[in-house]
């Protein structure tokens, strides 16, 4: 296991320069921490958390966390299959009379978890003529009428926002409480993340970060929130805001066992089914595990408008790097592999996931949807590692 005292004044200076070269004070930014033996050894903020306004980025600055929601989820799920109110291998017509009998035959809640049902993205089957904001209850109605899979359920993977949006109907229909009131009461409010909140047009979000679009040709950025992206607010898939602060709590509950079993936190970050077997690389629970090397590694992205966050960890050593960033343009997964060079060099490179993951940018004046880059090659172009500046 690592000591945490070991990460010298050095090594989280050079960490803290590598950050400072990458975002910039006048530009949209981000919130970091990095955990040794559990405990915080470097929490730090850059840049700035609106245009507009020009206040600077905390460890308190609300981000949306888009695909780490789905850690959440899952949770949810599994506290609910450990109290018998569902199984895992429930298949979908137990949920969803109103879907096509051929598709909800065929797949299983484990397989929504899992990313391996096939079910077809909503994206192109919404209707967006008069939507402003896409939730869960939008993404059944559109799908309801699909009568094919991408492949047959349980056979392959595809990263699905589908069907975490799906499992958190399942979650509303089995507890009888709007997804977010379940959340709010048996993960958020038991773990005192009080200022987590799930989006909707009424919720007030204190200390919101607002995101940004990075236009390399301009240099400028370009408002992408929930406002310009009719999907950004699907809440299973991608639908939480929180701080540093508060996720840190979360990553203290997996580490302690704390409201959910240990039965429960270790299936969640365990392989459950294979992402790429030549790779070792699964995901388990709402997240992906790396099985390449060891210790094994366990980690997810996110993306939604402007936001890009990742969580890396190595739940043995008790090693954790946490990013929320308000901005588009930088390659995440870079960021940590260089911190890792600094401080934990023994550290074997982690399996990038750029390609298992697929993520929507949804216009509210444009229905149809376009793929988008998950990362970008800007930080490689003018990042000089050696020097840890930018060219």
């Amino acid at each position: 296991m690592t000591n945490a005292q070991s990460f010298t004044n050095k090594n989280l200076k050079q960490v803290d320069s590598l950050l400072k070269a990458i975002y910039h004070d006048d530009n949209p930014g981000a919130a970091i921490a990095i955990l040794g033996n559990g405990r915080p050894v470097f929490k730090k903020s850059y840049g700035i958390l609106n245009l507009e306004t020009k206040e600077k980025i905390s460890s308190t600055t609300n981000f949306n966390i888009a695909s780490l929601t789905k850690q959440f989820t899952a949770m949810a799920v599994l506290q609910l299959a450990e109290k018998n109110k569902l199984s895992l291998n429930d298949h979908l017509s137990k949920f969803f009379p109103e879907i096509n009998k051929k598709i909800v035959d065929a797949i299983t809640t484990r397989q929504l978890l899992t990313h391996s049902s096939g079910i077809m993205d909503h994206y192109d089957y919404t209707d967006t003529k008069n939507l402003k904001h896409a939730h869960n209850a939008d993404v059944s109605e559109a799908i309801k009428n699909t009568d094919s899979t991408y492949f047959p359920p349980g056979t392959s993977y595809r990263y699905s926002n589908t069907a975490y949006c799906l499992l958190a109907l399942i979650i509303e229909k089995i507890s009888g409480m709007a997804y977010s009131d379940y959340i709010k009461k048996n993960i958020f409010e038991p773990l005192n993340m009080r200022q987590t909140t799930i989006w909707n047009e009424n919720e007030k979000i204190y200390n919101k970060a607002s995101g940004y679009e990075y236009d390399p040709p301009t240099n400028s950025f370009k408002r992408s929130d929930s406002d310009e992206n009719i999907f950004f607010s699907t809440e299973g898939d991608g639908g939480i805001y929180t701080s540093i602060d508060d996720y840190l709590k979360w990553i203290k509950a997996l580490r302690m066992g704390k409201i959910f079993s240990d039965d429960v936190i270790d299936k969640s970050r365990s392989a459950q089914f294979p992402v790429d077997k030549d790779k070792k690389l699964s995901y388990g629970y709402g997240w992906f595990i790396d099985e390449s090397s060891t210790p094994y590694k366990v980690y997810h992205s996110g993306s939604n408008g402007g936001f890009r966050t990742f969580i890396f960890t190595m739940p043995e050593q008790e090693y954790a790097i946490v990013i929320f960033s308000n901005r588009t343009g930088i390659d995440l997964e870079k960021i940590i592999l260089e911190i890792n060079k600094i401080l934990r060099p023994e550290i074997k490179s982690f399996t990038s996931i750029e390609t298992f993951v697929s993520f929507q940018d949804c216009s509210s004046i444009f229905a149809a949807c376009k793929k988008i880059l998950l990362f970008s090659n800007l930080l490689t172009k003018n990042w000089n590692v050696s020097a840890m500046e930018l060219n």
